[in-house]
């Protein structure tokens, strides 16, 4: 027989757009089980509020320059669950906050009906699977499938990113051959899905692509 009691979650929020904190306010202010009891412009600065909640609504952008990976972790080492709540759209953060175990990634453009069913979601412990969160996770839907192993990936991200093949060997343990074999299955794989890379320069743009390497971030005009 039901108690009639509705349970309560408590959630902190990430965010350090001042107007974006007021409109998450007056959203959970109407839903009876869901209390904000704390936001913060920075992850640490929220901790240091409290840990006693069950989820964490984060921003991927913050002013601090912190990653969402190390956000994350540390959100969860507090043993605080996490949600992506973010407008950009950029693959390589959402798949950081991924790889380090987020509940889900919405977007601040959806319905309000939407938003809240997600911190809802999140907050019981579920997960929260969106069309934007696969398609980061899972590459664009637009590309072809490459399916490169993690060791491969490694690989393709440090020499991507301007390592030479020697220095590649020396950081992942590997021999100089190893790694050049890695490099040509991994030109080979691109290929095979239609996405030719024979130079450094082309397996950077599919890293780019695939949300492997982030994009360069544009100057500041100040």
């Amino acid at each position: 027989m039901s108690s009639g009691v509705t349970q309560r979650h408590r959630i902190g929020i990430v965010e350090d757009h001042e107007s974006v904190v007021m409109g998450m306010a007056a959203m959970l202010s109407e839903e009876p089980d869901l209390d904000l009891v704390a936001t913060a412009s920075t992850v640490a600065e929220l901790l240091g509020i409290t840990v006693d909640l069950d989820l964490a609504i984060l921003d991927l952008r913050l002013v601090d320059g912190s990653s969402p990976k190390n956000n994350v972790e540390a959100l969860r080492g507090a043993g605080i669950e996490t949600l992506i709540f973010t407008g950009a759209e950029n693959p390589y953060l959402v798949r950081s906050a991924a790889r380090a175990g987020v509940l889900g990634v919405v977007r601040k453009t959806e319905s309000r009906e939407t938003v809240v069913a997600a911190i809802r979601t999140a907050a019981g412990g579920g997960q929260v699977v969106t069309t934007e969160w696969a398609a980061a996770i899972d590459g664009d839907p637009g590309l072809s499938e490459v399916g490169l192993s993690p060791r491969q990936l490694e690989v393709l991200e440090l020499y991507a990113s301007g390592e030479k093949a020697v220095r590649v060997a020396r950081l992942t343990g590997l021999a100089p051959q190893t790694v050049n074999d890695y490099l040509q299955r991994i030109r080979q794989k691109y290929a095979e899905a239609g996405r030719p890379a024979r130079t450094k320069t082309d397996l950077y743009k599919r890293a780019l692509e695939d949300g492997w390497l982030p994009y360069p971030e544009r100057p500041s005009d100040t």
